[in-house]
């Protein structure tokens, strides 16, 4: 029997599929769906199914100094049990073992763990298979012509577990411990993830220490023969033209000349064709920064990348390749995709050209550039994000094969007479004002790829010395403004060009970013534990976010991919690196420490303590839930409650009665404002119950009443008036006024209940129905009921066990997101909300 290893459980599906012509039976061993058919068994790995870690001596935070780690032993061990143990039954089975996971470092590693796993169980030989596609003739070919895994890619791999564990492990409970901030509150630090916010929290010091510049701008509306257009005064600025008026004077100057002239002759006209060149192929980075057009994250944009490639209808979309392979047969290719409704049109016309793709500078040799495999999805297969960013891929593929475009630009400069020396002479003595024009002769590329802009501006056909009239003036007074902060796509592009990461991870630190706490927003911002982050390690051991540390050792584990250097020899000279920074560190602990304790302090700080001279603080309990309490504890013990969803967030808005920050609460979808909590704790005080009814706990046996109550922390619930010796209880929206309606469950003999909020209101009904509607919704929906996850994700969250919206409300998000390829802890929290939001939980 021969067994097939693959990286995921849908790309075994799908290459069962393949293989077995649609033949291949299911069945369910620990867990793992294995596919059978023809004396081929196939099973799908969840990524990583072993992990590194240190020995469990080294696991208390408290018990063991960080420095120590450094030159600590790694471990591996099974991080998948029930797939480990599958795998091990099948290898014992097998005559033959084929590894196909992804083609790359990382891909390379996973194999080679399944290889390891095999070995100690079996001594089948083990063959490799490489395919950037998962079509029928990519995979076809592959498999009839299998290779060997390369071990040295798979140690390249291997190095950056070692490494980021390290250095990560020892930094982090370093500035943890020395913050004293442990338990879910750590602060987090990485190899790759600390220079990458340094250069968020170095854009954010440039934009908050610009100093804006005023300047003025003037334009006059031109008539030629009744069509209109706008031109704009410039200057000569010792041999280049300026166009920004730094000193009013002058500028009020130049607009009375302006708005005192009628006419204005055409002093010169010039025309000029520009040609256009079509986009080069997708490489990683560049997909990204196309997707974020489309209004995608970085890590969406490739999550629904790889669900279009393990589905076959696009190759693989990490690569740096900017250049088609030579095999590439593009005639066929527009061929496949004409009998695809949509794009049957423009891959015709496309046909009918040179059909020579363009090229861009880098070329590899392991993927092509993000291309269409020619396998097409069926209509409304696809969800809206794969089915945009399946025709982005189609139409750059257009777009690299179709023609140059051709543009006609016209620049027309006309003389307005001076004001200030009497009269104009000559030319030289005219201001002058300038209309740029540009039209679309051949829109080539343009055609099929409407994602690059085309627009065009219209000026009228003037010839030198026509004479214009002057319509209209004015005066613009502007500033100048700050650098822009980086979006996701700019903020890849920037990692990439100083060596930060690879193509594989770069989107995955930005999720990171967020779900740690240290960014929010999009363009990122970073928040005050950011700021405190760096600010810390720029004064005590700079190379902690110093990006030419991680670049070398960037280039050192691609060196051990070409065989040029060892696994022993990269790791031993990261650990010396990690040492270094010990060595500046070890003076400086209690400085850290405090440096860290003040600035993350000043970002928890709401306001004063109504019960002392000291300030509320948000604080966190040992169970991991937030809450208001005083600085001075435990000489003062006041606390104010907050919503028990979400993690807080301070804004700068005040209240006018307590001089508290607003809070905001952070759920994904399920954001809100909390506002100021003494008033929410107050309104709640002086809030009177409603009784609606009977208790069903105890009405009978000792005379409790359910009532409408509202909470300190700002939720609202149906429970009993007897708590809390009887803790019966439903949710309610914590939205909306609840209006006690005249109408009666006749089951239970409660009101039913109405929520004003909009224009419509809810129909809540009876509370104890609503809520039991509620729970049987929970544990009969289906995944595919949430925002934002279609059927591949579902597949995905159904391999790692996640079967129902029950289960996905009950699992720790960012265990999940480790097993599950492209979905980040943030968008599984967000899914959470949705889940625990749904019918009368909702907020």
């Amino acid at each position: 029997m021969e067994l097939i290893v693959t990286e995921k459980e849908i790309a075994a599906r799908r290459i069962a599929a393949i293989l077995s012509g649609e033949s291949a039976e299911v069945d369910r061993t620990n867990g793992v769906n294995v596919y059978e058919w023809g004396g081929k068994r196939c099973v799908g790995l969840s990524g990583h199914v072993v992990e590194v870690d240190f020995p469990p001596e080294y696991g208390g935070w408290r018990d063991v100094e960080p420095r120590e780690l450094v030159d600590a032993s790694v471990e591996k061990h099974p991080s998948r049990e029930n797939i480990v143990r599958t795998l091990r039954l099948l290898a014992r089975q097998a005559d033959r073992v084929t590894i196909a996971t992804d083609y790359d470092r990382e891909g390379e590693l996973i194999g080679k763990e399944a290889y390891e796993i095999v070995q100690k169980v079996s001594d089948a030989p083990v063959d490799r298979v490489r395919f950037s596609s998962i079509t029928e003739r990519e995979v076809s070919e592959a498999f009839a012509g299998p290779d060997a895994i390369d071990f040295d890619l798979a140690a390249a791999g291997e190095a950056r577990q070692v490494i980021d564990l390290v250095w990560g492990a020892a930094l982090t409970r370093f500035l943890s411990l020395s913050a004293k901030r442990f338990g879910g509150d750590f602060i987090s630090v990485g190899r790759v993830q600390s220079p990458t916010l340094k250069l968020i929290v170095d854009r954010e010091r440039e934009i908050e220490a610009f100093d804006p510049q005023e300047y003025w701008e003037l334009f006059a509306d031109l008539d030629a023969e009744g069509e209109r257009f706008e031109a704009q005064y410039f200057y000569d600025d010792d041999g280049s033209e300026a166009d920004r008026v730094w000193e009013k004077e002058r500028a009020s100057a130049v607009y009375e000349a302006i708005e005192a002239s009628e006419r204005a002759p055409a002093r010169s006209v010039r025309r000029r064709r520009r040609t256009d060149s079509p986009p080069v192929p997708f490489s990683t980075t560049k997909f990204i920064s196309a997707a974020s057009s489309l209004g995608l994250s970085a890590e969406r944009a490739m999550s629904t990348a790889e669900d279009l490639y393990t589905a076959g209808y696009i190759t693989y979309p990490r690569t740096d390749n900017t250049v088609y392979p030579d095999d590439l047969d593009v005639a066929d290719l527009l061929e496949a995709l004409s009998s695809h409704r949509e794009f049957a049109e423009d891959a015709e016309a496309l046909s009918e050209g040179d059909l020579d793709p363009t090229e861009g500078d880098d070329e590899t040799t392991d993927h092509p550039p993000i291309h269409p495999t020619g396998e097409l999805p069926d209509p409304g297969e696809l969800g809206d994000a794969e089915a945009q960013v399946y025709e982005l891929v189609v139409r750059r593929f257009f777009a690299t094969v179709a023609d140059s475009a051709t543009w006609e630009h016209l620049r027309v400069v006309v003389g307005i007479e001076r004001r200030d020396d009497g009269g104009a002479e000559n030319e030289e003595d005219e201001h002058r004002l300038k209309a740029n024009g540009k039209r679309l002769l051949e829109p080539g590329y343009h055609a099929v790829y409407p994602y690059k802009n085309a627009s065009e501006n219209h000026v009228p056909d003037v010839e030198e010395g026509d004479i214009l009239d002057v319509a209209d003036s004015r005066i613009e007074a502007k500033e100048t403004q700050p650098p822009r902060r980086y979006g996701q796509s700019r903020l890849i592009e920037r990692m990439e060009g100083m060596d930060i990461g690879t193509k594989a991870t770069r989107h995955n630190t930005l999720e990171k970013l967020y779900d740690r706490g240290y960014v929010e927003n999009d363009p990122p911002v970073p928040t005050g534990l950011a700021r405190a982050v760096v600010d810390a390690a720029e004064s005590f051991a700079t190379q902690i976010v110093d990006e030419g540390m991680t670049s070398e050792l960037e280039s050192d584990m691609a060196a051990i991919a070409r065989g040029e250097a060892t696994l022993e020899e990269v790791t031993d000279e990261s650990r010396e690196m990690l040492s270094q920074v010990f060595a500046e560190l070890s003076d400086s602990r209690e400085a850290i420490g405090e440096h860290l304790r003040k600035s993350l302090k000043a970002d928890k700080t709401l306001g004063p303590c109504p019960a002392c001279d000291s300030d509320l603080l948000v604080r966190q309990s040992r169970q991991g839930s937030h809450f208001i309490g005083c600085d001075a504890y435990p000489d003062c013990e006041y606390t104010l409650p907050l919503p028990n969803q979400g993690t807080p967030q301070l804004l700068d808005e005040r209240c006018e009665e307590h001089d508290l920050r607003h809070v905001k609460i952070l759920a994904g979808r399920s954001t809100f404002v909390h506002g100021c909590p003494q008033c929410e704790a107050d309104a709640a005080d002086d809030a009177e119950d409603r009784v609606i009814g009977p208790c069903p706990n105890c009405g009978d046996s000792e005379g409790g009443e359910l009532a409408i109550k509202r909470l300190r922390s700002g939720s609202r619930l149906v429970g009993c008036t007897r708590y809390p010796d009887c803790e019966y209880s439903l949710p309610l929206p914590r939205r909306g006024e609840i209006e006690v309606t005249d109408d009666r469950c006749v089951d239970h003999d409660l009101p039913e209940l109405l929520v004003a909020n909009g224009e419509e209101p809810w129909e809540l009904g009876c509370p104890i129905c609503n809520f039991r509607e509620y729970e049987a919704r929970q544990q009969a929906g289906t995944l595919t009921d949430l925002d934002g996850v279609g059927e591949k994700t579902a597949e995905k969250l159904e391999a790692a066990g996640v079967e129902t919206v029950a289960d996905l409300t009950t699992i720790e998000a960012d265990t999940l997101a480790t097993d599950v390829d492209g979905v980040s802890a943030d968008r599984i929290r967000e899914w959470q909300g949705q889940g625990s939001a749904d019918g009368s939980a909702a907020d």
